[in-house]
């Protein structure tokens, strides 16, 4: 009855509403970088499109085919990805695993959203799903990043 009730607390209606509403749900036409992550112990994959300006995401797009989790996870990156920059995405990649993985801190703003997804601590199957999204978006900007550092 305990996991019964964990369950209900972990798929909250404030997770299942980000579930519904995924902001930039859709792929970008012609862009810059796109990367495809897939968790290969649930089958959740989430495709990740961005443009990069000045050193920031300037268009982002995603595809998202998760759980619940997953997707609650990509509603949040996607309401506050635009304007950030490859180290802040890196910083919120590894602030979430952290958070999920080591007890660590909720991600500092604007990624301090992420903390609803605090119960999903105890269920590591789902770490996968719920990193998927942040960790896309992280790799993107990098590989952005180390363009922009090689270019003439």
């Amino acid at each position: 009855m305990a996991e019964n009730a964990d369950l209900i607390k972990l798929y909250s209606g404030r997770i299942l509403a980000l579930a519904a509403e995924i902001p930039h749900h859709a792929r970008l036409e012609g862009a810059q970088f796109s990367v495809k992550r897939r968790s290969p112990l649930c089958g959740s994959t989430v495709t990740v499109d961005l443009d990069m300006a000045d050193g920031r995401v300037a268009r982002f797009g995603q595809d998202v085919k998760a759980c619940a989790l997953g997707q609650a996870a990509a509603a949040l990156l996607g309401q506050v990805v635009l304007g950030r920059s490859a180290a802040e995405l890196a910083q919120a990649r590894d602030q979430l695993r952290a958070m999920l993985t080591a007890n660590g801190p909720v991600p500092d703003a604007p990624f301090d959203g992420f903390e609803v997804l605090l119960p999903a601590r105890d269920y590591r199957n789902r770490h996968a799903s719920i990193l998927l999204a942040v960790e896309a978006a992280a790799e993107a900007s990098a590989m952005a990043e180390d363009i922009s550092a090689h270019a003439p």
